[in-house]
């Protein structure tokens, strides 16, 4: 799995969700063998994002905020500040690993960040993400083109998760939630997301 260099980590802070969605899909598309890979650390504003997968019975019954459809697999899910988001732009065949390794890798990296704040997460069959105590922590989605894969995970730290009760987050109606601020860790959105990114990088490596 080692092949290739230590990812890069950019810290791009808040940033608007469609043209960020729109630089990850440019940078796979003109990527080469060559290309380091990259995670990208930063907060989004509020926006319901939907994937490929996304049935509108889960979508929010009436709201405000904006809804994204886009190419990532999975359903619905919030994003907004105070969340942690990493974007894994990964070259999957130069390292050696398939989508599902990818997911494994980046839900352990999320359960070992967490651990080393004291909060136990663990997986949870069929459903990507982490979990504590039964609430969802980290949602994950990915898309792979050309063996490369982008989009990634996202870790509520210190936001307002009511948004959330307004839909069926990643298709599950009354999954409950939670956030890092809620377990006892005071570390804020991007120290969380940093942390996360070069676990994330450190198991890639290996």
């Amino acid at each position: 799995m080692t092949a290739g260099k230590t990812p890069v980590v950019r810290h791009l802070g808040p940033a608007e969700y469609a043209p960020t969605y729109q630089a990850m899909r440019r940078f796979t598309d003109a990527r080469g063998t060559t290309t380091p890979d990259e995670l990208w650390v930063l907060e989004h504003p509020p926006v319901y994002t939907v994937g490929i997968a996304g049935r509108e019975k889960h979508f929010p019954r009436e709201s405000a905020i904006p809804l994204e459809r886009i190419d990532r697999g999975g359903q619905i899910t919030y994003h907004g500040p105070g969340q942690a988001i990493v974007y894994a732009l990964i070259d999957l065949a130069r390292r050696g690993l398939t989508v599902r390794g990818m997911v494994s890798l980046v839900e352990q990296a999320v359960i070992e960040v967490l651990g080393a704040h004291g909060v136990g997460a663990e997986r949870r069959n069929g459903a990507p993400g982490a979990y504590v105590n039964g609430a969802k922590i980290a949602a994950l989605g990915l898309r792979v083109r050309r063996g490369c894969c982008y989009h990634g995970v996202a870790l509520n730290v210190d936001m307002d998760l009511a948004p959330f009760s307004a839909i069926d987050p990643c298709g599950y109606p009354g999954l409950a939630v939670t956030q890092t601020r809620a377990n006892g860790v005071v570390a804020g959105a991007e120290e969380m997301g940093g942390e996360l990114a070069r676990r994330i990088a450190r198991l890639i490596d290996k």
